[in-house]
Formats: C-alpha cells, sequence, structure tokens
C-alpha cells in the first residue's frame, strides 16, 4: 500500500490478536514515532512497549487506580481487562523539558505525531491498532507508574496487534469542506 493510500484510507482496529510486532517489524514503528516533527531536536517522546508479563503489571496498575478512585466493580474491571485488549501496548508520554522556544503544548503534539506515525507504520507492515487515551492518561497513579515526572504527559496507549477483522481498504472520501476555509 503507498503512503498516499495508507494515510487516505486509515481506521483504527480495536479487535487485535497475535502475532503483536516484533524484531524489524516492531523496531521501524519505533523508528517512524522517532520521526515525529520536533521544533529544537528536543525528542520529547518516551515509548514505554507493554507485552507479556507487562500487561499483568498494566492491568495490576489499572485496576489499584480504579478502586482508589471509587469506581464501581464493573469500572475496576474493565480497567483490568484493558491491558488485555492487544498483544501489545506503547504507553506514548511526552517528556517534556522547559525550553525558551518550544512551549510544552508543542513537546506534547510532537509525542502525539509520533502515536499518529507509528500506527501507520504497523498498518504499513500488516499490522494494526488503535490510540487510546482517557482518563487513565492523567491518573496521578497511573502517570508515576509508567515513571512519569511531574512535567511530562501520557498522551495515549497505542494498543498494536493483528486484527482479527479484516476491513475493506478503502474508506468513503470526507467532506473536507466543513473543515476548510482560505485566509
Amino acid at each position: 500500500m503507498d503512503a498516499l493510500e495508507l494515510l487516505v484510507n486509515r481506521r483504527s482496529a480495536s479487535r487485535l490478536t497475535e502475532p503483536a510486532p516484533a524484531g524489524d517489524a516492531l523496531e521501524n514503528i519505533l523508528r517512524a514515532g522517532m520521526r515525529a516533527p520536533d521544533h529544537g531536536t528536543l525528542q520529547p517522546w518516551r515509548f514505554i512497549i507493554v507485552e507479556n508479563e507487562g500487561r499483568d503489571r498494566m492491568s495490576r496498575l489499572l485496576e489499584k487506580a480504579a478502586r482508589d478512585s471509587q469506581l464501581d466493580e464493573k469500572a475496576i474491571n474493565k480497567a483490568s481487562q484493558a491491558p488485555f485488549r492487544a498483544p501489545m501496548i506503547i504507553t506514548v508520554v511526552a517528556h517534556c523539558e522547559a525550553h525558551l522556544k518550544v512551549p510544552r503544548w508543542e513537546q506534547i503534539a510532537s509525542a502525539s505525531c509520533a502515536v499518529m506515525a507509528m500506527q501507520m507504520a504497523a498498518l504499513a507492515q500488516g499490522y494494526n491498532g488503535i490510540w487510546r487515551s482517557g482518563p487513565w492518561t492523567d491518573d496521578e497513579q497511573v502517570r508515576q507508574g509508567f515513571g512519569c515526572r511531574e512535567q511530562d504527559a501520557i498522551v495515549g496507549f497505542l494498543y498494536l496487534g493483528t486484527p482479527q477483522l479484516k476491513s475493506s481498504t478503502t474508506v468513503l472520501p470526507p467532506d473536507t469542506a466543513p473543515f476548510v476555509r482560505y485566509f
């Protein structure tokens, strides 16, 4: 699939199974993330790969955070099961530094671009995934569990694997008119 076709037909896949990207495929995904726009060459991304026993650790972390937040049992169970939706999760952290010319928001935007680039690299190699966020990205216990400093931000959890369901390769082109104007 060529790059333009890949970009204009991108779809997330939420039902993922083994195998997860490994070896050269995973290295390509990480390298694609590191090609995100990076004002000041700060490299404001950190990628934490969660697989195998790491999914068990993440499950316990999310379950504890849900319990400490006094969520109901259904929400606690959902939190504890989240890491098992895919064989691999890459937690992407915006590793932000104080910088005179590159504000924190730009560093977060760069890390966010890294997530998109990694998902596209996965798709280009026959894998897919889904970028998930939600309240766990801001939860202090979860942030600490992933080694975030006060100034850092979890921009998302990129769930990766092999899609269980095959989707059509093309989507209907969106009407861009309501979203575009010329200055």
